[in-house]
C-alpha cells in the first residue's frame, strides 16, 4: 500500500500547477471531523492539491448525495449508508477504513461505571440522551445497545427506546458553540445525565470538559462500528487519491492517533 501511495503522490506532485488547481469535496460523518481535518492538511502538504470538507450526520449526508449533491468521496460513519449509494450506481466499492464502538459518557457526580450502567440507564430519573437512529448511525448503534440490553433484560429494550432523547443528528438539532463537543454540551447543559456515543467523541467531550465520566459499556452489551468509504462515480480525478491515502500507513496513522481502530484487517 505504501508503494501504491508513494507512486500516486508522485505523479500528483509532478503534475501542472494548472491541474492541480481542482479539489477533493469530501463528505464525512461528523465524527470525523478532526482526523480528516488533519488528514487533509497533510494530504495538502503531500500533495498540494485541497480537500473541502462537509461534515455531519452520515445518514443525512448520504441522503444529499443521492439528491444530487456535489460529493467526490463520502466517509461514512457506517457501511450501510455508502453501500446504498454503490448498490443506486453512484458511486464504485466501499471499503471500512476505520473502526469506532459506542461508550457511556456520564455527567459529573452521577454513580456509574461498567457494571450499573445498564440500572443506571434504565433509571426514569436518568435523562438518556442518543443521536437519532435512521439519520446518524451512533443512534442506531445505540438502538443496538438496547437491543442487547433486552436480550438480558427482557421487555426492557423498548423501555430504553422510549426514554431515549434523540438530541444529535436530525436537521433540527441544537447545534452547540463552535468548537464544542456536541455530546459535552449537552450534558453540561443539563440535556442528558448518560448519553451513548462513540468512545472517540467521549473522549473528546472529556477533555473539553474533564470532569464528565466516560464508561466503557460491558462486553454483554458492547457495539462497534465500521466506517465505510466510497468514491463517488464523476468524481474529481484526485478522489482516488485521496481515497488511497486515507487508506495508506500514514492515514491510519491519523486515524489511530484520533482513537479510532485500523480498517484493514
Amino acid at each position: 500500500m505504501r508503494s501504491v501511495v508513494g507512486f500516486a503522490l508522485l505523479a500528483v506532485v509532478n503534475m501542472s500547477t494548472s491541474v492541480r488547481a481542482e479539489y477533493v469535496q469530501l463528505y464525512a460523518a461528523g465524527s470525523l471531523r478532526a482526523a480528516l481535518t488533519d488528514m487533509a492538511k497533510a494530504f495538502e502538504d503531500a500533495t498540494g492539491l485541497q480537500v473541502q470538507a462537509k461534515f455531519g450526520p452520515s445518514g443525512l449526508l448520504k441522503k444529499e448525495i443521492a439528491d444530487g449533491a456535489k460529493a467526490d468521496l463520502f466517509a461514512a460513519a457506517d457501511m450501510g449508508y455508502p453501500q446504498a449509494l454503490s448498490d443506486a450506481n453512484k458511486s464504485g466499492p466501499v471499503v471500512r477504513f476505520a473502526r469506532n464502538r459506542l461508550c457511556a459518557l456520564a455527567k459529573p457526580g452521577i454513580k456509574v461505571d461498567s457494571s450499573n450502567l445498564i440500572d443506571r440507564m434504565l433509571d426514569p430519573d436518568t435523562k438518556l440522551g442518543t443521536s437519532m437512529p435512521n439519520s446518524d448511525p451512533a443512534g442506531d448503534y445505540a438502538f443496538e445497545v438496547f437491543r442487547k440490553v433486552d436480550a438480558i433484560r427482557p421487555g426492557t429494550g423498548a423501555t430504553l427506546e422510549r426514554k431515549a432523547l434523540q438530541l444529535v443528528g436530525s436537521a433540527s438539532s441544537a447545534v452547540p458553540p463552535r468548537g464544542r463537543s456536541v455530546y459535552g454540551w449537552h450534558i453540561a447543559e443539563g440535556r442528558a445525565d448518560v448519553f451513548l456515543a462513540y468512545c472517540t467523541a467521549t473522549a473528546e467531550a472529556q477533555k473539553q470538559y474533564p470532569n464528565q465520566q466516560v464508561i466503557e459499556l460491558p462486553k454483554d452489551i458492547a457495539v462497534s462500528a465500521d466506517y465505510g468509504l466510497t468514491v463517488m462515480k464523476g468524481a474529481s480525478q484526485f478522489a482516488d487519491v485521496f481515497a488511497t491515502f486515507i487508506l495508506s500507513s500514514r492515514g491510519q496513522d491519523i486515524l489511530i492517533g484520533y482513537g479510532f481502530g485500523p480498517g484493514m484487517d
